[in-house]
């Protein structure tokens, strides 16, 4: 046999034992919060149609799909992402339906992308999604069950950083940037890269003045003080009333009790284009990026035929179980199995035997000697 066989491809690996039991510890915990907020579960299909994943929707970019063919030729894809699934189903299911849906899921995504820097290409992936409900009072139920459901998974070290999408658009129209102007300053401010959003803004000739105001984005971060900072700044009224947006919605996060764990980074963008107003990201020590990610997305079921607003976020269950093990946070270890040595002679005796631990929750596993 080839010793190929007996390993895995890249970005990917097998979970057993103690750990796989970590996990499945963790993702109880999780969805037990996620049920106190009244969230039904659903599962949809690991693979879709390659539309409900196109550029259209604005999800993840296509070389980053797993693609294949069915028998039929229909570009199929491995999910990447689960927020056009459940999307699609909504729409597909509950079209008319006006009271607000909660749904949270559970299962893997699927990212087929080289610049792995030791990340897996195969997470599990755990998220909510509260569809029909415009309110400010949606973004802050978001916010606030991330925080009770990572305190109750056992994490107590972390941070929520929010943005909204809307400040930075309101500036590119008030700079006058075009399409394609303002997807390439997005992806550059996405990833933090300065110079690269600099050199782009003066390659197309843009007004200084909005020059500054745009890379100024990077320092508009921190707790409620920065927001007042970044509404001064902005002389468009979509900015200033994402602003607003920001400030009522720090007010019900005090009244939830987790405003602590809250700052605000106006400079926070997403590679998904299909998020519309608030974001925001979870950190936490000993994991290099963010464990939660979240935000609204409020014209995103157009593209399914339903006119519905929707805030929603994603766990990376993998990375939780990854900062746990970091700050050295003990998860409950399974009860050891006990063993049963019988012999032909004694077999009925230690069956009995096996039987009677087991219905005390004691697993047991009998042993031929």
């Amino acid at each position: 046999m080839s010793q190929r066989l007996l390993h895995t491809p890249e970005g990917v690996r097998d979970i057993y034992g103690k750990e796989y039991a970590g996990k499945l510890h963790v993702e109880n915990r999780l969805k037990e919060s996620i049920r106190l907020y009244g969230y039904q579960e659903i599962q949809t299909p690991t693979f879709e149609f390659f539309d409900v994943f196109s550029r259209e929707i604005g999800t993840t970019p296509s070389r980053e799909l797993y693609k294949f063919f069915d028998k039929e030729g229909n570009t199929l894809v491995l999910r990447p992402d689960f927020t056009p699934s459940i999307a699609r189903c909504a729409a597909k299911y509950f079209c008319e339906e006006k009271v607000p849906l909660r749904f949270s899921y559970l299962g893997n995504t699927f990212t087929n992308t080289s610049n792995l820097q030791g990340k897996l290409k195969e997470v599990t992936q755990m998220g909510v999604e509260l569809i029909n409900d415009s309110s400010v009072e949606a973004d802050a139920e978001m916010i606030s069950l991330v925080v009770r459901s990572l305190l109750n998974a056992g994490l107590t070290r972390f941070q929520v950083a929010v943005g909204d999408v809307e400040y930075f658009k309101g500036l590119c129209c008030e700079a006058g940037l075009e399409e394609e102007t303002e997807a390439d300053l997005r992806n550059f401010i996405s990833g933090k890269n300065y110079f690269a959003a600099r050199e782009l803004l003066q390659e197309r000739r843009v007004d200084a003045a909005y020059q500054d105001r745009l890379l100024q984005l990077a320092d508009l971060f921190g707790d409620m003080g920065s927001l007042p900072r970044a509404g001064a700044m902005a002389e468009n009224p979509r900015s200033r009333e994402a602003v607003n947006r920001l400030q009522k919605l720090y007010d019900l996060l005090r009244l939830y009790g987790v405003s602590d764990y809250v700052s605000f980074d106006l400079g926070m963008l997403s590679k998904y284009r299909y998020y519309t107003g608030m974001i925001f990201k979870v950190y936490t020590y000993g994991v290099g990026e963010a464990i939660v990610k979240g935000g609204r997305y409020d014209r995103l079921l157009r593209q399914f035929g339903k006119e519905a607003a929707a805030v929603g976020f994603v766990m990376t269950v993998d990375s939780i179980l990854e900062a746990l093990s970091g700050q050295g946070v003990s998860l409950p270890v399974p009860e050891e199995t006990r063993r049963i040595f019988y012999h032909s002679g004694n077999y009925q005796e230690k069956l009995a035997e096996a039987q009677l631990l087991r219905s005390q929750g004691i697993p047991a596993e009998l042993v031929h000697e």
